[in-house]
């Protein structure tokens, strides 16, 4: 796999022994961020952490065996999961502090960069984010009804883009879209279910694997191979892999103002973290004790049925397609949630259009929902009639987070100049190296395709603006704004002229 690729198409490898070929599914950029959409003081603990574990754990981890190994060897592997392992660490103990000492800056992500930086900066981070959570919204549909056309073949499913495929993910996206109407307590309630119910056959998944695990497999080019390159660029390959995995772990943050008590905020995402990381390192470590780095590395997605499919027979790939149906259902919901959820808190701050904050009397934010599965509504028909062109925004998509984890950090280390913290100057400042990290690792082509999702924001940004009666930008928001605008031609320069072709980023 490509240092750049954090995403890619699944249907690049020979199939397994199967007689029936197993879907093909598009990666998302992302696991699943889960929230919630009820009135102030809705969740709890337990609410909180399944919308955190709920947020990272969906799509990306049954293909994590696969996507580490194409670029690196066991030692590698390791490696990369240990600097994971400190740098997503200190970005959620800097989202706890965040929810204590910055308790004002509500809406998470999108919050701590206006915070700290200003309307514009926070509203970027706010549109960059939303359209990551919608585009997504759209993949995790479409990977539902490719999941299904294994299960149901004459259906005419296919890559879950047919025209079967787009009609059954429209009408299942609107029944999402009314269960979130109903408001928090019934939407968080299914959610903890399906969390814990999506855990199963992942946990199935490592006791089977750890059963069939062989020292020698594991052990074998534990360094990788000559074509694998240096242990320094192996580690970097896995770097945009394990952030996709970890997107979500900013959930409760996002919902802090609906916590029913500001310390579960704190408590929901180290919780959340832990579990997901054991689990995420278990899948991939165990995995390479089962199949060898080469021939794990060219293996079909959703490559932990390819693996439990070699340790116990063809059972352990349905049970393991199962897992994709309900963990991307349960994920599905979260991120419905979540990309209302955004708008909204935008909307009441006058970052984003003050129509954005309207709730109906359940507290479920309407025109923030009805907008955002909008927009997953037509990016399902543009996956029909443009399957590549929406792969190419998957990959737009899952660049924008970048950004904004980047932001928060610089937040952090700001708002503990400010006020003296030197916890918050700790993690913050790891944070930062490590947001920086992923920017280098993530390279410049990725930073120049975040431009073509931020750029067209400017004119919600000026409609936001206008209507408070405020001038569109001021000081050196107009650099910014230069920069980005600039920044988005000259990307759509490059793929005019064919320059950057999205196929081989």
């Amino acid at each position: 796999m490509s240092q750049k690729s954090g995403i890619k198409a699944m249907n690049s490898h020979p199939p397994l022994r199967s007689s029936r070929p197993l879907p093909r599914l598009a990666e998302v950029p992302r696991a699943s961020p889960v929230v919630a959409v009820g009135g102030r003081g809705a969740l709890g603990l337990g609410a909180l952490s399944s919308l955190v574990v709920g947020s990272m754990i969906g799509s990306g981890v049954f293909s994590l065996p696969q996507n580490m190994a194409a670029g690196a060897g066991a030692g590698a592997i390791l490696l990369g999961w240990a600097v994971t392992a400190v740098g997503m660490l200190s970005l959620a103990l800097m989202f706890v502090q965040l929810s204590r000492q910055a308790p004002d800056a509500i809406g998470g992500v999108y919050g701590y960069a206006r915070a700290g930086f200003g309307d514009f900066v926070g509203f970027n981070s706010a549109w960059g984010y939303w359209l990551s959570a919608v585009i997504g919204n759209a993949g995790y549909l479409i990977i539902i009804f490719s999941s299904l056309a294994y299960f149901l073949p004459n259906l005419g499913f296919g890559d879950g883009n047919t025209a079967a495929g787009i009609a059954g993910a429209s009408v299942l996206l609107w029944l999402y879209h009314a269960l979130v109407l109903r408001g928090v307590k019934s939407a968080a309630a299914v959610n903890t279910v399906v969390t814990l119910a999506k855990l199963v056959p992942l946990a199935l998944f490592g006791v089977l694997v750890a059963l069939a695990f062989q020292a020698r497999s594991f052990s074998l080019d534990f360094w990788g191979s000559e074509a694998l390159g240096p242990v320094f660029g192996q580690v970097k390959s896995t770097m945009l892999v394990t952030v996709w995995a970890f997107i979500g772990i900013e959930g409760a943050a996002v919902f802090s103002g609906r916590a029913r008590e500001p310390g579960d905020v704190g408590r929901a995402t180290v919780i959340g973290f832990l579990l997901t990381i054991v689990l995420y390192m278990a899948i991939t470590l165990l995995s390479l004790g089962v199949v060898p780095q080469a021939e794990l590395a060219a293996m079909k997605n959703p490559s932990t049925a390819a693996v439990l499919e070699r340790a116990v027979g063809s059972w352990g790939a349905v049970l393991m397609l199962g897992g994709v149906l309900l963990s991307v259902g349960g994920a599905m919901l979260s991120w419905t949630m979540l990309a209302a959820e955004v708008p909204f808190s935008a909307g009441k701050e006058r970052v984003f259009p003050a129509a954005f904050e309207r709730e109906n009397a359940q507290g479920a934010p309407t025109t923030a929902l009805w907008w955002s599965n909008g927009v997953v509504q037509l990016m399902l028909l543009l996956s029909f009639f443009a399957g590549d062109a929406y792969l190419a925004l998957i990959k737009l998509a899952t660049s924008t987070i970048l950004v904004p984890y980047l932001l928060c950090a610089l937040f952090a280390l700001k708002l503990s100049l400010r006020k003296g913290g030197a916890a918050l100057g700790l993690t913050g400042g790891v944070a930062t190296v490590y947001s920086l990290w992923l920017l280098y690792a993530a390279g410049p082509i990725y930073l120049l395709l975040t431009a073509l999702i931020y750029a067209p924001g400017l004119a919600v940004h000026a409609w936001s603006q206008r209507a408070q009666g405020r001038s569109v930008l001021r000081g050196a928001e107009w650099a910014l704004a230069a920069v980005l605008v600039a920044a988005a031609a000259a990307t759509l320069a490059m793929l005019a002229n064919g320059s950057l072709d999205l196929a081989k980023i």
